[in-house]
């Protein structure tokens, strides 16, 4: 419960003045970014910018605010603040439309709905909306401004332990809404044509990230193993405060980013700088971010 609450406060569901004042969300605009993994249509799509203090509170847990500031200094950013943002991913497969993750929601000015209209798109025509994990920036999309659901035709999926949890901490009226669309999966089993699903452990109960593939072509979305495209990359051993599980969500984070730099494969991250997409390389003692599109 600790970890859910946590991130809802960053999302300015907090109460505390120190936390509104930690934590902000900056203006954007919709946006939808279309490429192809193959033969398969992939579209980005923008949806929040959430700036964070680097106040020794979420990133580099018991690291100092200086040492985290190097980090950023070095790679040119502000050193007092690291930015976020909230990027989900449309994948068209065997006559299904697939949005992977849904964003923080019309509560609190989400633009999914927005970007997803400038990729043509309806909420009506998703088939499939497919969750990393449920944390509220992540799932608080599910809903539209009315609490009914956002996407009415879709089938919800998730592993099975990520929707076990998400009733235990997740508001009452939202399961009750979702409950009846949500179909479960056990992490490793294949959604859908070209899409499946990645046990990453560590970050919540259920955690995945969805590979889609098309003939030789291949990208990951790796969900939240790695929120900051510096921090997280540059020194991937220091904890951050939405892991449910430090030392395996570390664990994790390095062995995957050490696998997509050795694969050199595409790589879909929801929290880096729009639209997110890109590549891992190895760089000194950690790794960087190298973006781009296929």
């Amino acid at each position: 419960m600790r970890n859910f609450i946590v991130l809802a406060a960053l999302l300015c569901l907090g109460i505390t003045a120190d936390v509104r004042a930690a934590v902000r969300f900056a203006a954007v605009e919709p946006a939808a970014r279309p490429f192809h993994v193959g033969k398969l249509s992939v579209t980005a799509l923008h949806d929040a910018q959430i700036v964070v203090a680097n106040d020794g509170k979420t990133f580099g847990l018991g690291v100092s605010t200086a040492r985290v500031g190097r980090v950023l200094s070095a790679a040119g950013a502000p050193t007092d603040r690291i930015t976020l943002s909230t990027n989900a991913l449309l994948v068209s497969t065997g006559g299904r439309l697939i949005l992977i993750d849904t964003g923080v929601g019309p509560r609190y000015h989400g633009h999914l709905l927005a970007s997803l209209k400038l990729a043509g798109v309806s909420p009506g025509a998703v088939t499939d909306v497919l969750l990393t994990h449920p944390h509220p920036d992540h799932a608080g999309g599910l809903l539209d401004a009315q609490g009914g659901l956002a996407f009415p035709n879709a089938t919800i999926r998730m592993a099975s332990a990520a929707w076990a949890w998400m009733k235990q901490q997740a508001p009452p009226a939202m399961i009750r809404t979702v409950a009846p669309r949500i179909r479960t999966f056990e992490p490793g089993s294949r959604i859908a044509p070209g899409v499946r699903s990645v046990s990453l452990p560590g970050h919540t109960p259920g955690h995945v990230g969805y590979e889609i593939a098309s003939g030789h072509s291949r990208l990951m979305d790796m969900g939240d193993v790695a929120h900051s495209s510096i921090v997280s990359l540059a020194r991937p051993q220091w904890a951050i405060e939405f892991d449910v599980d430090h030392a395996l969500a570390g664990a994790t984070r390095e062995k995957t980013l050490t696998a997509l730099a050795r694969s050199g494969e595409w790589v879909f991250a929801p929290h880096f700088p729009f639209p997110g997409v890109g590549h891992v390389v190895a760089a000194g003692r950690g790794f960087g971010w190298k973006p781009g599109l296929p």
